[in-house]
C-alpha cells in the first residue's frame, strides 16, 4: 500500500518485442514506468542486446505530440482536413471506391501498401484488394527496395529469402564482399558479426562509391563509379577464372548455364573493368583472390547495387560469382541480400505485390490461384489478373487509376520524381491515407485514418534472415485510433465482403498459415507460441513438427531440376549518364539517425537534433571546382527537378559523385531529383544513379 493506505496498481511486467525500424528487427524489452514506456535491452539472437540510437529512442514515438487520434476528412478538395467520426470516414472511402469503380472500372481504384506492415496486415491488404475491392492494382513500397534482389534470387535459386543462412554464420566466413551495403549506418547492431569475422582473421571487402563507415571498417574498399556493379562482378569472375579459383566440380554437379556466363565474362579483363568502374586493377585482383582463396566466403548485396534500372542484372552478376566459386549451400558461405525495411521480407511474401499471392505464389499461375482461392472461399476466376507495379501504378494516378488508398507508406517522399507524383496526386478523384502522423502524403488526402503503432499490437514480422518474429502489444492505443485490420474489416463490411475478413491478428495469422501452405514461403508450421518459445522460426516451415529451415541449399536448390542457374549479364550503363549539362552522378541513401521517409525519426527529438536537415555531400575538389565551401548552399538540378542544400565536404566520396540522404520531404526531398527509369524485370526505379548539375547559390540568396 501507499502512504494513504490505498493499494498501488501492480506493475505491468516487461514485454519482449522488436524494434519498429529496419529488417534486423532487433529484440528489445519495453518496460512500463510512470511516464509511459521505455526501451531496455533484450538478449535476442540477432542483436544480442545491442540497439542503435533509433531503437533506444523508439518508445518516444508512442506519445509524440502530433500523433493523429481522430479520422480527418475534407468537405471538398479545397477545404481543410477536419475531424470526423470513424463511420463517416469509412463510409466516405467505401463510397469513393464504389463510385470510381462504377464509373471507370474495377482497376480504377488502387492500393499502395508498405514493407512496415506486419505479415498479418500485408496478407489482409492483398486479400482485400483481390476479394473485397477486386482490383488488379495493388503494390507496395518494397518495390522500391528489395525487388531487384528478390527477382534475381528467385531466377537463380528458385527462392527469395534475403539471407539463406542465419546471421550467426557471418563470423565464420573467410572473406565477405559487401556490394553497395552500408550496415554500419543502416543497421548498426549487425556490425558485431562483421567485426567478429575480421577478428577471426577474415577479410571484409566493400564496394561503394562512397567511403562509408562500413568501407572504413573494411580491409579493402572498391570505390566504383555509380552504376557499374555488374562490370565489377564480371571482372572479379574473369580473374577467378583466369587464376583457376573457380569450383568446377560444384559447377558441374549443382548448376546449369555456366558456359554462357564463362563466354560473357571473357571480355571483362581487368584493365577494361578498371576503365569502366574506376577501381584499380590491383584492387580487383586482390578482391578476386581473397574470395577465391578463402575456405568460406559470402557476397552480400544491398540497395547500392540493387536500386538501379539494371538492378536484377547487377545482383545476377554477383550470384554468378558465388556460384562459380561454389559458395551457396556450403558452411559459412553463399550469396545473400541485406533486406532494408522492417518487414521487407515478409511484406513481399503474402500478396502485397501486383503479381503475387500468399506464400510467394504467382497470381498468373492457375494452380496457385486455385490453392489460395480455396482457402479464401472464392472462385479462382474471380481473382483479378496481375496489375501495375508500384512505380507504374503511381504513374497511372489521375489517368486510368482515379482513386488510391495508401497504408504504411509516404509515397511523396519515397517515390522517385516526387514533383511529378505530387501533380498526379492532385489529379486523383480520391485519396485515402492511413498513418500514425500527418505525413507529406497524408496531408494531401481526402480522408486520413489514424492507426496504431508497433507497440500497440500483436503480430508477426519476418527479418532479413527469414526468421518469423513475434511483436507483442505493450501499450493501449489512444482512444480514436484503430489498426489496419480493423480498417480493412470495416471497409470490407461496407463493400459487402466483410465475411471474408477478421480484425483479429491471431485469426488472420492462422488463415495466412493455411494460405501459404505448400508455397515457397510456407508458414504452415509456425505459430505465435512457437515463435515465442524458439526466439523466432525460420521459413519454410511446412508442419508443426518441422524445425524450420535455418539454412537453405545444403543439398539442392528449389528449382525444377534442383540446380542453381547462371545468367549471363553484360554491363550496361545507367539510364542517364553525366553529360555537359549535368556533369556529375547523383546517388541517394540513408543516415544512421533516420529511417526511410523520416516520418517517424524526424519526430524523435534526439534523432532530429543529431541530423536536422538534408545536405549535399561533395568531394572537396568538386566543391573547389564550382566555388563553394563547407556549409555553403548549392543548387542541385536534374532533368526532373531541383533543390537547394548545404554542402558537406568529404574526401570519402568520388569527385564525380554527389550524395543526398532521402529522409526529408517537401523542398528537401531527394526524390525530387531521382530517375523513374525502371528495371525491366523487377520494375525497381533507379534511385542510385542519375545525372545532376551542382551550382553555387549566391550568398545574398541563401537566406532569401
Amino acid at each position: 500500500m501507499d502512504d494513504a493506505g490505498i493499494s498501488a496498481a501492480p506493475p505491468i511486467p516487461p514485454v519482449l518485442t522488436h524494434c519498429p525500424y529496419c529488417a534486423l528487427q532487433c529484440g528489445m524489452t519495453l518496460v512500463s514506468h510512470a511516464g509511459g514506456l521505455e526501451v531496455a535491452a533484450r538478449d535476442f539472437p540477432t542483436n544480442k542486446g545491442g540497439l542503435c540510437r533509433k531503437g533506444w529512442t523508439a518508445a518516444s514515438l508512442l506519445d509524440a505530440p502530433d500523433r493523429l487520434t481522430s479520422p480527418l476528412a475534407r468537405a471538398n478538395r479545397d477545404a481543410p482536413l477536419l475531424p470526423v467520426s470513424w463511420d463517416d470516414a469509412l463510409d466516405r472511402i467505401a463510397g469513393a471506391m464504389r463510385d470510381i469503380q462504377a464509373a471507370h472500372g474495377m482497376d480504377a481504384f488502387g492500393i499502395f501498401g508498405g514493407g512496415g506492415l506486419t505479415n498479418e496486415k500485408a496478407y489482409a491488404l492483398g486479400k482485400f484488394a483481390r476479394v473485397a475491392l477486386r482490383t488488379a492494382n495493388i503494390d507496395y513500397n518494397g518495390r522500391f527496395c528489395m525487388a531487384a534482389a528478390a527477382a534475381a534470387a528467385a531466377r537463380s535459386f528458385g527462392i527469395d529469402r534475403g539471407l539463406p543462412f542465419p546471421l550467426e554464420d557471418i563470423p565464420g566466413a573467410g572473406t565477405i564482399l559487401l556490394a553497395g551495403a552500408n550496415p554500419a549506418e543502416t543497421m548498426p547492431p549487425v556490425m558485431q558479426y562483421f567485426d567478429a569475422q575480421r577478428a577471426a582473421g577474415g577479410i571484409l571487402i566493400v564496394s561503394d562509391p562512397r567511403r562509408t563507415a562500413t568501407a572504413r571498417a573494411a580491409d579493402l574498399h572498391l570505390q566504383l563509379t555509380p552504376g557499374t556493379d555488374a562490370a565489377l562482378a564480371n571482372g572479379l569472375l574473369h580473374i577467378a577464372l583466369q587464376r583457376g579459383l573457380i569450383d568446377r566440380a560444384y559447377i558441374q554437379a549443382r548448376t546449369s548455364g555456366f558456359e554462357a556466363v564463362r563466354r560473357c565474362v571473357a571480355s571483362y579483363w581487368p584493365d577494361r573493368v578498371e576503365r569502366i568502374t574506376g577501381v584499380p586493377e590491383r584492387l580487383l585482383v586482390r578482391a578476386a583472390v581473397a574470395l577465391g582463396d578463402a575456405s568460406s566466403a559470402m557476397v552480400l548485396t544491398a540497395r547500392g547495387a540493387e536500386q538501379q534500372s539494371h538492378g536484377v542484372d547487377n545482383v545476377a552478376a554477383f550470384i554468378n560469382l558465388t556460384l562459380a566459386l561454389g559458395l551457396p549451400g556450403r558452411p559459412n558461405s553463399g550469396f545473400g541480400t541485406l533486406t532494408g525495411q522492417g518487414n521487407g521480407q515478409g511484406g513481399r511474401e503474402h500478396g502485397q505485390k501486383a503479381d503475387q499471392l500468399p506464400g510467394y505464389r504467382k497470381l498468373d499461375n492457375p494452380a496457385h490461384r486455385a490453392a489460395v482461392a480455396a482457402v479464401w472461399g472464392v472462385d479462382p476466376d474471380s481473382l483479378p489478373a496481375p496489375g501495375l507495379s508500384a512505380n507504374e501504378l503511381l504513374k497511372a494516378l489521375g489517368g486510368p487509376v482515379r482513386g488510391l488508398m495508401v497504408m504504411a507508406s509516404n509515397i511523396l517522399v519515397s517515390a522517385p520524381d516526387a514533383g511529378a507524383l505530387n501533380d498526379r496526386i492532385g489529379a486523383l478523384d480520391f485519396l485515402a491515407v492511413a498513418d500514425v502522423f500527418l505525413s507529406e502524403t497524408a496531408a494531401r488526402a481526402d480522408v486520413v485514418l489514424p492507426i496504431g503503432q508497433w507497440a500497440e499490437e500483436d503480430g508477426t514480422m519476418t527479418n532479413l534472415e527469414g526468421r518469423v518474429l513475434l511483436r507483442r502489444r505493450a501499450a493501449v492505443r489512444p482512444p480514436g485510433v484503430r489498426n489496419e485490420l480493423e480498417i480493412l474489416k470495416g471497409l470490407a463490411d461496407r463493400l459487402g465482403a466483410g465475411g471474408y475478413f477478421s480484425a483479429d491478428s491471431g485469426e488472420t495469422f492462422a488463415e495466412l498459415r493455411r494460405a501459404s501452405a505448400g508455397g515457397v514461403a510456407d508458414y504452415a508450421g509456425i505459430s505465435y507460441a512457437r515463435i515465442a518459445a524458439e526466439d523466432g522460426v525460420f521459413w519454410p516451415c511446412p508442419a508443426v513438427d518441422h524445425p524450420g529451415t535455418k539454412r537453405l541449399f545444403g543439398s539442392d536448390f528449389p528449382t525444377e531440376d534442383g540446380r542453381a542457374r547462371f545468367h549471363p549479364v553484360e554491363h550496361r550503363g545507367a539510364a542517364e549518364a553525366p553529360d555537359r549539362d549535368y556533369p556529375h552522378f547523383l546517388t541517394t541513401g540513408r543516415l544512421m539517425g533516420h529511417y526511410q521517409s523520416g516520418t517517424q525519426t524526424r519526430r524523435v527529438p534526439e534523432l532530429l537534433a543529431a541530423q536536422p536537415e538534408p545536405f549535399a555531400e561533395l568531394h572537396p575538389q568538386t566543391a573547389r571546382d564550382i566555388g563553394v565551401g563547407e556549409g555553403r548552399m548549392v543548387r542541385l538540378t536534374t532533368r526532373r527537378g531541383q533543390m537547394t542544400l548545404k554542402a558537406r565536404l568529404t574526401p570519402d566520396i568520388r569527385m564525380d559523385t554527389v550524395f543526398v540522404p532521402f529522409h526529408w520531404g517537401g523542398a528537401g526531398a531527394a526524390n525530387l531529383l531521382t530517375n523513374t527509369a525502371l528495371d525491366p524485370i523487377a520494375r525497381i526505379p533507379e534511385f542510385k544513379v542519375c545525372a545532376v548539375r551542382v551550382e553555387p547559390v549566391e550568398p545574398s540568396r541563401e537566406t532569401a
